[in-house]
């Protein structure tokens, strides 16, 4: 089983990362997230007849049409790594960044509570929706509001706030309870059903990344800061040692 979420998507992530909180010195690390990324494309990466880039999983050696909300972080790692790729690559890697973040806006814009599904699918007939009941759930995810920031860092197309203004009302309206926020067991259905869980990575990520989606860029700026894959942002450890971010100290 290949995949780029669950129980994957870190190990691509850190190899990105690695190279990046090295000060861009880490050239094996470097090397290896290109070279994966390069795969992605060639084995995963496909496009629906509806024009929607999605990143497929490998099973059994058949890939399977279907993309895990944890999987739409890639569209942020493409983003934040679109500089560093060979300048003939750079614009081809920031054009799959967008595509990635409209597929998974389109999971959340085609659910009756405008919030997205833990995996949406590209076969029989379907695009970007759940078809399976234990797909169907919402359980505060962060990946979709994740990807919206660094593409808002990295372009300020005002659509990436419209869409992570969007998510905040149907969180709002949906997910707000009695003493925090809920996941809901199918964001299908026009009354949500809340399963009564607040996870942890809801404080640390999505909401993190929202704050962070409409705060000014020189908060927890990208060329002195590495957010690790549960958002706890790390400085990058400079050659010299002297460039050090202020927020150190």
């Amino acid at each position: 089983h290949v995949s780029v979420g669950g129980l994957g998507d870190s190990f691509y992530e850190y190899l990105l990362k690695a190279w990046l909180m090295s000060d861009k010195t880490d050239e094996e690390g470097k090397k290896m997230y290109y070279d994966a990324l390069q795969a992605i494309e060639t084995n995963l990466m496909r496009k629906s007849s509806g024009g929607l880039t999605y990143i497929a999983e490998w099973k059994v050696g058949l890939l399977e049409h279907k993309m895990g909300h944890l999987t739409c972080f890639a569209g942020g790692m493409i983003a934040l790594g679109a500089d560093g790729a060979p300048s003939d690559k750079t614009g081809h890697q920031m054009e799959q960044a967008a595509e990635i973040a409209r597929t998974c806006h389109e999971s959340y814009a085609r659910t009756a509570l405008k919030l997205g599904p833990e995996a949406f699918r590209f076969d029989g007939g379907v695009e970007a929706i759940a078809t399976r009941q234990n797909e169907k759930y919402f359980i505060l995810r962060p990946e979709v509001i994740e990807t919206y920031m660094y593409m808002w860092r990295f372009t300020h197309d005002p659509k990436y706030r419209e869409w992570g203004w969007e998510a905040v009302q149907a969180l709002e309206q949906h997910c707000k309870v009695e003493g925090g926020y809920s996941g809901v067991r199918d964001v299908y259905a026009p009354t949500p059903n809340h399963d009564d869980v607040q996870q942890s990575f809801y404080l640390a990520e999505t909401l993190k990344y929202l704050y962070l989606l409409f705060s000014d860029d020189d908060h927890l700026p990208f060329e002195h800061w590495v957010f690790n894959t549960e958002a706890h942002p790390l400085p990058v450890i400079r050659k010299d040692k002297t460039d050090r971010p202020n927020d150190v100290e």
